[in-house]
């Protein structure tokens, strides 16, 4: 069946599986996809939603650099929202409610017409070594398909566990069987591994509620999409979510079953996600709060099943049902199925490099939750640069990787290869020190040239992101070189309590102004003007806004990222031996030789090591 030696073969259809096939068949590997069931190709296992608080600049990030995510998001999105609006740009995150049903169809539909992919229906049970090279897989008939690189994305399935109340039983997923065999298989050449959990809440029967007692969440007024590209229009009609809350009457039926909880007595003993807690969970940890946020998201345009975001739970279904028919608006409500926790291995992904290629076996790539990590967009972005990544490799070319200044997707993959993680890790906008770089909205400007030059990011893409570029470009220096008279400007200023003006001056001062918005500025007759001549859409004028407004703050980042970012280039030689170093400290030492970081600005980066350890390290090399 399998005669051809595979360049990439990618083992697991998640959100990450998915990314990484489709990078590296567009980039013109031979890549084939297994996966236990072609079925579930980008299942969204948990929520109905893509993006949110710094997840929703990763999905613009994989866009831009040619993945998939943000076209699947828009064509099966069911409602827009771009959160953080009230704050400041770097803080706006674009997130959309999906059809769970269409968003799965249309990746598969997507990845079908991509060329160079094939797809192979059953479970891998091992990778195939040869040396220290990977040179294969064998699945669970024994079939050995040959690869020259291997990319893992078993997500939750490695060893899978599930968890409701005191009962637990073998399975990747509800309904969908576990993956044995290849943890142990790794441990065995000498990979570390551990146990994490996350868990899901129930589905319930949409018609069985009230919505009228509950508070209306719609989408936006004017939504926007994800996507760079013009595959898709801003939605027209959108569906509403809604949100209720938990009471102490439902906290004290929850309680009923707390020792009955694989949480509470120690059936379960990996950890779960720290910022998305089970319900029992919050009602321990936040006992003084009398209530919690239940948001009801429907699951498609035309389903009838209905995501209960915020009481995930592994109690027992009966307690589950009791409680949740005394939040207000579920009085009659009827289970799809109850929620559950899963517990699966994961390996600690300090055993990494930046390119997500293990350090123990050549050509071996994880991505997604094997890495500890939690969450479609990380999981999607990891996948898209593992498949880059090995593609590059079979083509021997350079390695991709993105500086914690140029993207999400960097701060992402090198706070997981330099800290590593014991807890599900989840990106949020803290995490990224120059996030005023990192918007969402310039992803493409960040991104787009090199998705072009690796060959993943089409042309059309490119010329999209130039001319937006360069029509962003020419509107700022409008605004720095037209001048406004007091008379048709201070009515504006005026009207915005805004101190006016007693001499002409340049657009550019006044529109820098924290109270005065795009709107206020177009009443200038000369801007309108300039905007309607030139055809200019919403992307550049958001672009020109935020480019005068943050003007200051953008280059005072970018010279703090230019500082810090010079000891990229100093490189650490590969067999660099930190035990001769007796001035370092013992830690610093034995997290240096663990890690074996290839710059000096990623060993500064290392939990342990101290700026002092750095400055020894640097007098060391002779720097």
């Amino acid at each position: 069946m399998f005669n051809d030696v595979y360049d990439v073969i990618v083992v697991g259809a998640g959100h990450a599986g998915s990314e990484a096939a489709a990078a590296a068949a567009n980039m013109g590997s031979k890549t084939l996809l297994v996966t236990m069931n072609l079925q579930n190709i980008a299942q969204m296992s948990c929520n109905p939603a893509m993006g949110g608080i710094a997840k929703g600049q990763i999905v613009r990030e994989i866009d831009a650099l040619g993945g998939y995510s943000g076209i699947v998001a828009d064509t099966s999105a069911i409602q827009f929202k771009m959160l953080n609006k009230s704050k400041g740009p770097a803080m706006w995150s674009p997130r959309v409610q999906s059809d769970r049903m269409r968003f799965a169809e249309d990746w598969r539909l997507l990845l079908e017409q991509t060329p160079n992919l094939d797809f192979y229906q059953e479970m891998v049970s091992g990778i195939l070594v040869k040396g220290d090279k990977v040179v294969g897989v064998k699945t669970s008939l024994g079939i050995e398909i040959k690869a020259k690189t291997v990319v893992l994305t078993n997500g939750t399935f490695l060893n899978g566990l599930i968890h409701i109340g005191d009962k637990n039983f073998g399975g990747g997923r509800a309904g969908e069987r576990a993956a044995k065999g290849i943890t142990e298989q790794l441990v065995n050449f000498g990979f570390d591994s551990g146990r994490m959990k996350t868990g899901t809440p129930p589905r319930v029967d949409g018609r069985s509620l009230d919505f009228s007692k509950m508070v209306e969440q719609p989408g936006d007024e004017n939504p926007e999409k994800f996507s760079f590209l013009d595959v898709t229009k801003p939605l027209k009609n959108q569906r509403s979510c809604h949100m209720t809350y938990t009471s102490p009457e439902v906290h004290e039926l929850l309680k009923e079953g707390f020792d009955r909880s694989p949480m509470f007595n120690g059936r379960i003993k990996s950890v779960g996600p720290r910022y998305c807690p089970s319900i029992e969970d919050k009602i321990n940890r936040f006992a003084d709060k009398d209530r919690h946020q239940i948001f009801v998201e429907p699951e498609g345009w035309n389903t009838v099943e209905v995501y209960v975001n915020g009481f995930s739970t592994s109690l027992p279904e009966d307690v589950q049902y009791r409680a949740l028919k005394s939040v207000a608006g579920f009085e009659n409500v009827k289970f799809f199925r109850p929620g559950y926790a899963i517990e699966y291995d994961y390996f600690p992904p300090t055993q990494l490099r930046h390119t997500l290629e293990t350090k123990l076996v050549s050509g071996l790539y994880f991505a997604g939750q094997i890495n500890g990590t939690t969450g479609y967009e990380e999981a999607g972005s990891q996948g898209l640069m593992a498949g880059i990544n090995a593609s590059l490799k079979v083509q021997e070319r350079d390695p991709f990787i993105l500086k914690r200044d140029e993207a999400y997707i960097g701060v992402l993959i090198d706070d997981l290869i330099t800290k590593g993680t014991e807890e599900p890790y989840r990106m949020f906008t803290s995490r990224a020190e120059y996030r005023t770089l990192l918007r969402q909205d310039n992803a493409d400007l960040r991104l787009t040239p090199k998705g072009y030059e690796l060959g993943l990011a089409s042309e059309k893409r490119l010329r999209r992101m130039e001319e937006k570029h360069d029509s962003a470009k020419k509107f700022v220096s409008f605004f720095k070189d037209t001048s406004v008279t007091p008379e048709e400007i201070n009515p504006i200023l005026e009207s915005n309590d805004s101190s006016p003006v007693n001499q002409s001056g340049k657009l550019f001062k006044i529109f820098a102004r924290p109270n005065i918005s795009m709107d206020d500025i177009r009443k200038v007759e000369a801007v309108e003007a300039y905007i309607q001549s030139n055809n200019l859409d919403n992307e550049v004028i958001e672009q020109t806004e935020i480019q005068v407004k943050y003007s200051g703050y953008i280059a005072k980042e970018k010279n703090n990222a230019d500082k810090l970012t010079r000891l990229e280039y100093v490189k650490i030689p590969e067999d660099f031996d930190y035990s001769k170093i007796k001035s370092m400290s013992y830690e610093a030492r034995e997290k240096l030789k663990k890690i074996q970081p290839t710059t000096v600005s990623q060993a500064s980066r290392i939990s342990g090591v101290s700026p002092n350890d750095i400055s020894v390290l640097l007098v060391y090399m002779g720097r």
